[in-house]
């Protein structure tokens, strides 16, 4: 980050130079709740659809293809993500204009209502086409305001903290979104475990998305009491805040911008994939029993969460840009192995092949967390983030539970998504070499 004093005009006195903002560790430890609880929430109320898409598929794009409307519905979770973009530059925009606390406490409240809206929709069978509209409407919000989330927590988080701590402490915001993935998948589970087919599909399904009412509250609660970040409060008392911080980070940040987007085509590609597509391929494509696959996967990010935070002990001690590149070399290289295994016929197999394919996430997803913060200045911070990270993110992200399915469909071959794994992770990889400046 940029400190650099701009010289005084002729005749006037220079300015003192900047004063390092103080961090009182209160205030970091309610950094790192808040933060943390709204990225689980976040991402539990997003990913929760993926987990439910082959049961609320028929629901909202009944026909006598099954493939066709799972992919129809994988294509409206898809859409939620196109837009985070939208989304990103609307909160960054509050956020280096307004301040990170007012992003926050507006992104999370947006995706509380549209997702408590999801779990109260009327299906295909009460009012025809359109319901299928307002799930599309529903998650268009939810997309718009994700677009805000997980970039303000990690501003938020890498701002709040000393910057001896950032690389470790940035770990805080993927376990809290890892998290999130379990908690859908267990609750998923649970219900799936709890009730028949046909329950499911008339009311099961809704539960998840209504618990969104009680953990907006949580996370409002949490953030309506934490402070500005200590980078910020001082630039405001200063009156250095940008006029323009889209116009801003598109002229000084270009290279920032192209690296935090190959950046996030890689993690979003690889864990997206693995986080929300595997699950459908072993029910739809390889038979397994619904409910155990729910477990299976909440199992699975329970083991991703417990290396988040050695990943984080590594990242502060040999910087963020090894263990990402680690990392994401572990997803090129495990990929087309794990999906063979995947394949072979046994559960147990399949979740070992499961375990080998997102082993690598904690290790991309922690040290990204501080990483793309640094790439940019505090004027900016926020809204390039925003526009890196979603832009990535909607090309090889959100899109790839979409994608995998399309190429399973279209070639027959199961082991196609892994060549997908692979080449978000050459670009993450070539995104990453470029990189000059480490946490």
């Amino acid at each position: 980050m940029s400190t650099t004093q701009q010289p005084a005009p002729p005749g006037e006195e220079p300015a003192p130079p900047e004063e390092s903002p103080s961090y009182d560790p209160r205030t970091v430890r309610r950094a790192m709740l808040a933060g943390s609880i709204g990225t689980l929430i976040e991402y539990f109320d997003f990913s929760v659809y993926g987990y439910l898409a082959v049961a609320i598929a028929p629901q909202f794009f009944p026909g006598d293809d099954p493939a066709a409307s799972t992919l129809a519905a994988l294509a409206v979770f898809a859409t939620g993500l196109v837009v985070r973009p939208i989304g990103g530059v609307f909160f960054g925009w509050i956020g280096d204009r307004w301040g990170r606390r007012k992003a926050l406490v507006s992104s999370v409240l947006c995706m509380g209502v549209a997702s408590s809206l999801t779990g109260l929709l009327p299906t295909y069978s009460q009012i025809g086409v359109f319901a299928a509209v307002l799930l599309f409407i529903t998650r268009l919000v939810q997309g718009i305001s994700s677009g805000g989330e997980s970039v303000g927590a990690y501003t938020y988080i890498y701002e709040s903290a000393p910057p001896q701590r950032r690389a470790f402490l940035g770990s805080v915001t993927p376990i809290g979104s890892n998290l999130g993935f379990m908690f859908a998948a267990t609750t998923a589970g649970a219900i799936s475990a709890l009730t028949t087919k046909e329950q499911m599909g008339d009311w099961g399904w809704r539960l998840p998305f209504l618990m969104a009412v009680p953990l907006t509250i949580l996370c409002l609660w949490a953030r309506l009491r934490i402070e500005d970040t200590p980078e910020f409060k001082q630039a405001a008392e200063r009156a250095d805040i940008p006029a323009a911080p889209i116009r801003e980070v598109l002229a000084t940040h270009r290279t920032a911008l192209l690296q935090s987007v190959g950046l996030a085509m890689a993690q979003g590609g690889a864990i997206f994939l693995g986080l929300t597509y595997i699950g459908i391929y072993l029910t739809t494509n390889l038979g397994y029993d619904t409910t155990q696959v729910y477990w299976l996967s909440a199992g699975v990010v329970l083991v991703t969460v417990l290396l988040m935070v050695p990943a984080g002990r590594l990242a502060a001690r040999f910087g963020c840009k090894r263990v990402l590149m680690g990392g994401l070399l572990g997803f090129l290289v495990t990929a087309y192995p794990a999906m063979v295994l995947m394949g072979q016929d046994s559960l147990a197999l399949a979740g070992l092949a499961y375990m080998l394919l997102m082993l690598s996430s904690a290790f991309v997803q922690v040290p990204a967390a501080s990483l793309w913060p640094h790439l940019f200045e505090r004027r900016v911070r926020y809204t390039g983030m925003a526009i890196g990270y979603n832009v990535g993110t909607v090309l090889a992200g959100g899109t790839a539970p979409y994608i995998a399915a399309f190429l399973v469909d279209r070639t027959g071959n199961l082991l196609s998504p892994a060549f997908f794994v692979m080449l978000v992770c050459l670009i993450g990889i070539g995104s990453l070499l470029t990189v000059r400046k480490d946490v």
